[in-house]
């Protein structure tokens, strides 16, 4: 008769025991959330091409057939600070939501151009509003860096977390731009958009289908890492662009990604009022909307004409304009769409407030 194994008998526990067995309480959750305002700042200088190209070997008619780009909007050398655009913006952001500073619970900037490893921006800017015990951080997406903002703050309220919350785009990229770069000299500006992102008894904030793409860190990039510059010796960096990869990339590669946001948000283009995708060249943008086959009535933000690229504050600052200027209804649906650096992108679609 073979013999039968023992059933093993698990040790009992040793050390500290747990002192309480009881459920945690949990936050509400399922609440529906909505952008209830939006701000804009752009710095007081305007900067036309002809100056541009008194530095840079190029023409006025050359910067506008390759980026739409006319004129753009450049940070005072005195003042005009990231956290200074901010918070005109937010001021914006929070009369139109209609809500007090002290009701903010948390406050994301997105940027790339703050000159402080640390402290980040959002902390300052939380004391400068009169949120100063608001959460506060910085998020670095580049271009995409205000969709993943919205996307942060939505999830934040949807789950009771904060009731509303503040998100800014913000970049002082004259800071990291060099004058006689032909790949970026005549793209990049200043300026500051932000959002009040709170609750709402209806849904105005769609899913998010967003993401990265790693292996190309280096078509969109600061041209040298800070070790690299203390070490040795290379002055301050700047931003470099493959523009032509990049090109290629926000055509072909965010069409469909735009189309995801579509879907997941159960609408169609028959169903926007507004299309506002981040303001890279106007040529990407022309081409994405063909892409996307849009219909005549459904209004492009082509606001790169007159404002340049501000990286993480275009579509904010593009929104901000089409409302502001009644382009778009108060209350239509739009699809927002932010790519860049990283190569990082998030895509949703709102109702604009």
């Amino acid at each position: 008769m073979p013999l039968r194994r023992k059933k093993s008998v698990p040790a009992p526990p040793t050390g500290p025991q747990p002192k309480g067995t009881g459920t945690l309480a949990t936050l509400p959750g399922n609440r529906h959330a909505a952008i209830l305002g939006v701000g804009g700042y752009r710095p007081e200088r305007v900067v036309d091409n002809n100056e541009i190209c008194e530095v840079l070997d190029s023409s006025d008619q050359w910067i506008r057939e390759r980026s739409g780009i006319v004129t753009r909007h450049i940070a005072a050398k005195d003042g005009e600070s990231v956290i200074d655009m901010s918070e005109a913006a937010a001021r914006g952001a929070i009369e139109m939501a209609g809500i007090d500073p002290e009701q903010i619970g948390c406050i994301i900037i997105a940027t790339v151009s703050h000159p402080y490893q640390t402290p980040a921006a959002a902390p300052l800017l939380a004391v400068r509003i009169g949120a100063d015990t608001a959460a506060a951080f910085d998020i670095s997406a580049a271009c995409a860096g205000y969709c993943h903002g919205i996307t942060l703050a939505s999830d934040m309220v949807r789950a009771g977390t904060v009731d509303y919350a503040l998100v800014v785009g913000v970049e002082r990229l004259s800071d990291f731009t060099d004058p006689t770069d032909r790949g970026t000299a005549f793209i990049f500006a200043d300026g500051a958009g932000a959002a009040v992102v709170g609750k709402s008894d209806t849904e105005g904030i769609g899913p998010t289908i967003w993401g990265s793409d790693g292996k190309h860190w280096d078509v969109i990039a600061q041209r040298d890492s800070w070790i690299d510059v203390r070490e040795q010796d290379l002055g301050w960096p700047t931003i470099v662009m493959q523009g032509q990869t990049v090109f290629r990339w926000a055509v072909w590669g965010m069409a469909p990604v735009a189309k995801r946001a579509l879907d997941a948000a159960g609408v169609t283009v028959d169903d926007l009022d507004a299309f506002i995708p981040h303001q890279a060249n106007m040529r990407i943008i022309d081409a994405m909307a063909k892409q996307l086959k849009l219909p005549d009535d459904v209004v492009i933000a082509r606001d790169i004409a007159t404002t340049g690229n501000t990286s993480a504050a275009s579509v904010p600052l593009a929104t901000e304009r089409l409302l502001r200027e009644g382009e778009a209804p108060r209350g239509g649906l739009a699809l927002q769409l932010g790519f860049g650096a990283g190569l990082s992108y998030a895509a949703q679609v709102i109702r604009l407030p």
